[in-house]
């Protein structure tokens, strides 16, 4: 079944990563939702940390679209999903508009701004550059058929000639408007080894203020609102209705706080279509697991920056272990799998964990899997189908320096693409955990929330 569907939309991008596209957005939903419209948020591509400052603010959680993971007609239903109760959508592209996984700009912003029929306005990091950026923005209107730029805003502005010169260059070299600039701002997020901190960790006042009052008085609202509703309908293909009751009497434990936070919306959404209830786990206030859970997943965050509080939470570390060890079903992910290991060794200091899997880990300077990953699933595991294909993605910059192999523990997944463990394998399953540097999605692999539920039950009736 098929639905037309219009809502007003836009699209943040840029010229390059790091140009502001996120703190541009963060303000302009704040802006937004300041005048009482209800706005939805989305991330384009596998980034956790943009997407959790984007449901901050918007109140929304922010749904993450990726042509590489999922289809466009599962990329068109979550935008669906996300945006349908708001009276605004925006979404935040990733690096430049048109790049992606190879030279013709395979799963790019450019390409997934085609599938939604939106808008785009460009974010221009202005430091030491003037009319050469006019020239920037007269080869993306000319480079790609079928996408809709509509206008720029100017990021990091020193002074008003510096502004004057830049606005005036542009809209005197192509039909594009300046809608508005941005001054270097001075209380801006911190950043660290994945980016900027996470919106767990960071009290946004007084960054937030003022960001939006750069915003308030230096950008045409009116006209980006105007530009927002100028879309065509599209046409979505509904997915096929997997509410049931057969799983209402699952609880299923999820670490959510400072050091585990990196999960998708539709992945915990769909342990909850199929009647699992979700109980929150805080890894550092929950000083054991909840008695009634039958499951386990554990998702990506930053432990080795918590490390020392989590090692001393030792009644959390000694039931998770027991739990693992007495067969409950667990999934983990990047975070989550360090936190299983025995060690995780941070800035030249080590800090023991719940030493389920005998893996120490150390977190190096640089990152050590970075990208989409695609895994052929190689022995038998109770998650994944056999002989399957699955993709992901991978951002860490821990590794395991220390493995003490045993018979129990086995490699599932061969890396068709990505780093894992060591660049050939990820995917560690012990007894009924399975343990892996990378993420998944719910719609690159759709039968998985069926499976883990199917042995969270098979594990709550012995």
């Amino acid at each position: 079944m098929s639905i037309v569907y219009k809502i007003p939309r836009i699209l943040i991008s840029s010229h390059k990563g790091g140009a502001g596209k996120t703190l541009f957005t963060i303000g302009l939903i704040s802006v937004l939702r300041d005048q009482g419209l209800k706005v939805s948020a989305f991330k384009k591509g596998p980034d956790y940390i943009d997407a959790g400052w984007l449901s901050k603010v918007s109140q929304v959680p922010c749904r993450n679209l990726d042509l590489f993971l999922f289809n466009e007609a599962d990329n068109l239903y979550s935008f669906y999903l996300g945006s349908k109760d708001s009276e605004i959508a925006i979404i935040e592209g990733n690096r430049g508009l048109f790049d992606g996984m190879d030279i013709y700009g395979s799963c790019s912003t450019a390409k997934l701004a085609q599938v939604l029929k939106v808008p785009i306005i460009i974010v221009l990091d202005c430091t030491k550059v003037t009319r050469s950026l006019a020239a920037l923005v007269k080869g993306f209107l000319s480079f790609e058929e079928g996408i809709d730029i509509k206008g720029v805003i100017l990021n990091k502005i020193a002074r008003s000639r510096h502004e004057n010169i830049i606005r005036e260059s542009i809209e005197y070299y192509t039909n594009i408007k300046v809608l508005g600039s941005i001054p270097k701002l001075k209380n801006l997020p911190p950043e660290r080894h994945l980016g900027l901190i996470t919106s767990y960790e960071y009290e946004e006042r007084p960054f937030l203020e003022e960001l939006k009052e750069a915003i308030r008085e230096n950008v045409d609202l009116n006209k980006i609102l105007e530009i927002s509703k100028k879309v065509e309908d599209l046409k979505i293909e509904e997915l096929p209705d997997i509410q049931t009751q057969k799983y209402k009497d699952l609880k299923i434990g999820v670490f959510r706080d400072e050091a585990f936070q990196f999960y998708y919306p539709e992945n915990l959404e769909s342990l909850c279509r199929l009647g699992a209830e979700i109980r929150y786990i805080n890894a550092f206030k929950d000083r054991n697991l909840p008695s009634d859970i039958s499951a386990l997943y554990l998702g990506g965050g930053f432990p080795e920056v918590q490390a020392e509080a989590l090692s001393e939470n030792k009644g959390l570390l000694k039931d998770i272990k027991e739990a693992v060890l007495e067969g409950m079903p667990v999934y983990a992910e990047c975070g989550g799998f360090m936190y299983l290991g025995k060690k995780i060794i941070w800035k030249n200091k080590e800090y023991p964990v719940c030493g389920v899997l005998p893996i120490v880990f150390k977190v190096e300077k640089r990152p050590q899997g970075h990208g989409y990953v695609i895994a052929k699933v190689i022995k038998k595991n109770p998650y994944f189908k056999l002989g399957y294909f699955i993709k992901g993605h991978e951002f860490h910059y821990s590794k395991p320096i220390e493995v003490d192999e045993n018979k129990e523990m086995r490699y599932i997944f061969e890396l068709k693409k990505g780093f894992g463990i060591d660049g050939k394998k990820d995917g560690i399953l012990f007894k009924n955990l399975l343990a892996s540097y990378t993420h998944i999605h719910i719609f690159s692999v759709k039968y998985w929330a069926e499976k883990f539920l199917e042995k969270a039950q098979e594990f709550k009736q012995k």
